[in-house]
């Protein structure tokens, strides 16, 4: 059984070892942005998240960036303000999930990840008339290929739900 569990842990250690390099390489691009932000959120809490570097900020939404996510704090307090500490918790693992499922469109997409997800992503998430559209029909943030992609990737590769 131990010998079992060593060989298991040796793949997925290979596995981060080359999840890392493809990022560093293949998608340079989106990693490079991304260690930009987390030096510029350096100071904030930061782990390693299945091969990742997850950073929780003080902000209501997530990001990826090639090798590196950020999603929300739980633990901030001006987050949580008039929330329901449990479900907000609950949000912002799903979200975790949705965000590394971004970081597997970044190994297959590599340089055009940022012209096809990046850009798609953004639209979708920031223009006005985008988030109108979800608001006044009911449309849910996945109804977008790309978020919706990012979701199946996350829940396949982690085995969790991600935010809907």
């Amino acid at each position: 059984m131990q010998t079992r569990q060593n060989t298991q842990s040796f793949w997925i250690y290979l596995w981060i070892g080359v999840y890392i390099f493809i990022q560093c390489t293949w998608g340079i691009l989106q990693t490079f942005a991304g260690f930009m932000l987390f030096i510029r959120y350096f100071n904030l809490p930061h782990s390693f998240y299945h091969g990742s570097i997850r950073t929780k900020w003080n902000r209501y939404d997530g990001v990826s960036l090639g090798w590196f996510i950020f999603t929300p704090n739980e633990s901030d307090p001006v987050l949580l303000n008039r929330r329901n500490k449990e479900q907000f918790k609950q949000n912002c693992d799903k979200l975790a999930v949705h965000e590394y499922g971004h970081t597997y469109q970044s190994l297959i997409l590599g340089p055009f990840y940022l012209l096809t997800v990046g850009l798609v992503s953004f639209t979708w998430a920031r223009l006005p008339r985008y988030r109108n559209i979800r608001k006044k029909y009911g449309v849910p943030y996945s109804f977008c290929w790309t978020e919706q992609w990012a979701n199946y990737l996350g829940e396949k590769v982690l085995k969790q739900p991600s935010l809907k």
